[in-house]
């Protein structure tokens, strides 16, 4: 898939990403250059390969599923830096 100068100018607006023009053309090269990389690996076999979510294989550690009473309130807002009526305090982030 070619990229050309109009459509790295078009995706650097849409992001909102202030690319001088003397710049586009050589962007536009790069970016050529890492799409045919990855219209490569759609050429790989991977019939029979097993998808991981890690290089190493481990077991997940579990733990019994047990019921609990629950943690002490006192002693998990102890570990807060302000608290306020059994909740913890935060600063405001939505006007």
């Amino acid at each position: 898939m070619a990229i050309d100068a109009a459509t790295v100018r078009k995706v650097a607006r849409l992001a909102r990403i202030a690319q001088p023009e003397e710049r586009l053309e050589p962007l536009a090269r790069e970016l050529s250059g890492i799409m045919a990389w990855i219209e490569q690996l759609s050429e790989v076999d991977t019939d029979g390969v097993v998808p991981m979510t890690s290089a190493v294989s481990m077991p997940m550690p579990l733990r019994d599923d047990v019921v609990t009473e629950g943690g002490d309130a006192n002693v998990v807002l102890s570990n807060a830096p302000k608290s306020s009526g059994g909740f913890f305090v935060v600063p405001k982030v939505v006007e």
